[in-house]
Order: C-alpha cells, then sequence, then structure tokens
C-alpha cells in the first residue's frame, strides 16, 4: 500500500519509518525545506533510539521517500495521514489550524477516493472540520478518519511495532478496511483493533492521557504528604501498586511530567469540557498540582540554603522532560533552572542528548554545559537529579566526593538510596522519602 504522511515530528516520522519497515511505500510530507533536505541525507531531526537506523534502511530500499509537497504524490497514494502539531491556544485548547491547512491542500490536488486519517491528537468533532474543509474544495468522495497515537518517546519504534492496541474511529465500512489491511502486520501477535465511531475514538485519546497524567498527579500529591508526615512514598507506592485494581505504572513521584502531550491535552480536554459547560475539577487540578509539582526541588532547596542563593553552584543532571528523548517541551528542569538563576545562582547542567536543544531553543547560553557528569560537577554545592537517565542510576560516591563543593543531593525521581548516600556522607533529599 502507498501511503502519505504530512507531518514529521515524533508522531509522522515515527510513524512513517515503521509502516515502511513493515512493506508499505510511504511519503513523509513537510513543508520544512531544510528539515526535508535533511532527511533526504539520512538525518534524523529528532533523537529517538532505534529510529535512525531503521530509517537509514527503508531509505536505502526505496521505501520511504521525503518531499516537500502533498499535491505531488497525493494520487500515488490510498491514504493520506495528518500528523501535523496542534499547539496550545492561549485559552488551553488545541489549536487545529495546521490540520486544517493540510485538509484543504487535500481537497485542492485529489483527483480520485482518498482515505484522510486524522493523526494528531485532535479535539472531538475534529474529523468533522476536516470533512467540511475537504468538502469545499472538491465533490469526490473521501472519508475523514480517527486513528490516535500511543506512542512514549523514548521507545516509540517498539510501541509502533508492537502496539498493546489500535483504535481506528471511522463511518464508514470502506475506509474502515482500507485502516484494517494497514494495520494487519502489526497485530499479528494478537494485539486488539477497537473500531468505534469517530468521535469516540477522538475522545479516547485525550481520556487516555488525561487518566495517566491524573495517576502521575495523585501520586506527586501524596508524596507530598508522606513529606510532611514522614512516611516513604517508595514503600506506599510499591504496596498501593500491587493491587490488582490499581497497577503500578505511572506510580512514581518526581518533579512532575512534561512534553509535548500530558500538558497540552489535559488543558485540551479542560477546555472542551469548559465549552460544553461541564465542570472539569479533577483536570484543573492536575494541571495546578503538576505545575506547583516542578517547584518541589526549589522550595527544598531554598530551605537548606536560603532565599538568596548568589554565590551558589548547582549541577543538574538531567534536562529532557524523560529519558531516551531530547525533547525539552514543558521540562521541570526549566522551571528549576530558572528559579535557581533568579535567585542568583550559577547552573551548570549535563543531559546526554539534550543540552544543544536545551541551548538552541530554551536557555541559551545561561547555564553552562558539561561534556562530562562528573567534570561539570566541579565546586557545585549540591547535585539534583531532574532526568532519571540510565547513566545516572549508579553513583560513583568517591569521584562525586571529590567534584562537590557541598554534600547535598536532590534526588528528583527517587532513583538512589537514602541511606547509601547518608552513609556515603551525603545529605539525601528525595520526592516524598
Amino acid at each position: 500500500m502507498k501511503i502519505a504522511i504530512v507531518g514529521t515530528g515524533y508522531v509522522g516520522l515515527v510513524a512513517g519509518v515503521c509502516f515502511a519497515e513493515t512493506g508499505h511505500h510511504v511519503y513523509c510530507v513537510d513543508i520544512d525545506e531544510a528539515k526535508v533536505d535533511k532527511m533526504k541525507k539520512g538525518i534524523v531531526p529528532i533523537y529517538e533510539p532505534g529510529l535512525n537506523d531503521m530509517m537509514t534502511h527503508n531509505m536505502k530500499v526505496g521505501r520511504l521517500e521525503f518531499t516537500t509537497s502533498l499535491s505531488s504524490i497525493i494520487e500515488e497514494v490510498e491514504i493520506v495521514f495528518i500528523a501535523v502539531g496542534t499547539p496550545m491556544g492561549e485559552d488551553g485548547s488545541a489549536d487545529v489550524k495546521y490540520v486544517l491547512k493540510v485538509a484543504e491542500e487535500i481537497g485542492t490536488s485529489m483527483s480520485s477516493y482518498k482515505v484522510v486519517v486524522d493523526k494528531s491528537t485532535v479535539p472531538v468533532g475534529t474529523a468533522d472540520k476536516v470533512a467540511a474543509e475537504i468538502r469545499k474544495h472538491t465533490d469526490l468522495d473521501f472519508d475523514v478518519v480517527s486513528n490516535p497515537e500511543f506512542l512514549k518517546e523514548g521507545a516509540a519504534i517498539d510501541d509502533f511495532m508492537k502496539p498493546d492496541r489500535i483504535v481506528v474511529g471511522a463511518d464508514s465500512e470502506k475506509a474502515k478496511d482500507r485502516m484494517l489491511k494497514l494495520y494487519d502486520p502489526f497485530v499479528r501477535t494478537g494485539a486488539p483493533i477497537y473500531c468505534m465511531d469517530v468521535k469516540s475514538a477522538e475522545l479516547t485519546k485525550y481520556v487516555s492521557n488525561a487518566m495517566l497524567a491524573t495517576k502521575i498527579t495523585f501520586m506527586n500529591e501524596m508524596a507530598r504528604v508522606a513529606d510532611a508526615v514522614g512516611a516513604d512514598i517508595n514503600r506506599v507506592r510499591k504496596a498501593v501498586g500491587a493491587d490488582k485494581r490499581i497497577g503500578s505504572s505511572f506510580l512514581f513521584p518526581g518533579v512532575g511530567y512534561g512534553g509535548s502531550c500530558f500538558p497540552k491535552d489535559v488543558n485540551a480536554i479542560e477546555m472542551t469540557g469548559k465549552n460544553l459547560g461541564l465542570p472539569m475539577s479533577i483536570m484543573q487540578a492536575v494541571t495546578e498540582v503538576n505545575e506547583d509539582q516542578k517547584r518541589y526541588m526549589c522550595r527544598k532547596i531554598t530551605e537548606d540554603f536560603g532565599e538568596d542563593l548568589k554565590g551558589k553552584s548547582f549541577g543538574i543532571w538531567g534536562l529532557s522532560f524523560k529519558p531516551k528523548t531530547d525533547d525539552m517541551r514543558e521540562a521541570p528542569s526549566l522551571v528549576v533552572i530558572e528559579d535557581l538563576l533568579s535567585r542568583g545562582a550559577e547552573v551548570k547542567a549535563y543531559d546526554p542528548q539534550a543540552m544543544d536543544v536545551t541551548r538552541k531553543h530554551c536557555l541559551g547560553d545561561k547555564i553552562t554545559y558539561g561534556e562530562d557528569p562528573y567534570q561539570m560537577l566541579e565546586g557545585c554545592d549540591a547535585l539534583i537529579l531532574m532526568t532519571e537517565w540510565t547513566e545516572f542510576r549508579s553513583l560513583d560516591f568517591v569521584t562525586l566526593k571529590s567534584k562537590l563543593k557541598g554534600n547535598r543531593i536532590y534526588d528528583g525521581r527517587n532513583i538512589y538510596d537514602r541511606d547509601e548516600c547518608e552513609s556515603q556522607g551525603f545529605s539525601y533529599t528525595g520526592v516524598g522519602c
């Protein structure tokens, strides 16, 4: 099958490469000429484990192509995926202007039946808007399908190739049959495909992300209770997670969630409810608690060092919002760093992948970037762990002692053992433990 995917961010590029890997011929479309030129040369614009090799292979065998022109290839394809960004608007709702722009181009350039698939995370009712936009420009037959993605950055290839489930929202049998054929290679191991109406599929993605964000936020709030009463949230988490009705996933307390999905999607579902006249108290609380949680370590630091941090130096391990990605969108590290800088502190940072993105798009040269996690701690008053990259999990206490001027460790992800740290002469602060 020949397909087009418009938009080459995390969702679009991963989907395109994975579809090509299963034998489909894929055209990835993006209006950014410089980005397309780089991809044509085999340069992957994002960091995602396994993506580079898979992309290079499928380009080499001729199943994966890149272009800036949808109109030039639209008649080659049966299915067009829309995977462009849906940024958060000023009121918190998802902005679908880029989705509708692609719909307009499809309508003006198609000359035969197409299945148009909303792969971007979009509010309920967007498929109707896409259909209306296409219909303005053509009388030809088409169908609009909702096919939300459920990829985790850092594990996106695995998630796509071996999905927990696939959701297809289609209101016509013709479109549903095309989608089932497309996804057949991905469900041979028994993963279910849930076929439903379009609006239910659109809502499914928001409900999934809102539920996960709520679990994270709930446990972060419980970590504050544990902190106040002197309990250990790590022990609480394990006991609670053993309950099969609850499960252990997403019960890890920390310094708040970030990334491109949870913050935007929680806000979007909140605005959807408000626009319908429905109170969205839980979603509003999730956002408020999460934003406050990003300042958890800031409060702990000022309790120890005071409000004025002039003359103090702090080393940050981890910048990206989670491991195995260079994504800095809504990263908790940015909140902590800006707070430290505003109080006059010097900040040094190391991240295995996200330093270039941080320098170019977030902080510039406000902070110092280190090429070695231990060397950059030279003369620092404290170490602050913000992202639980694998390479940070085992501490070299001898080297740490030789580099740090102070003896404080602030563990924003609870990956270190308090007793071990304290036995080595360090003062340890975790999240609720």
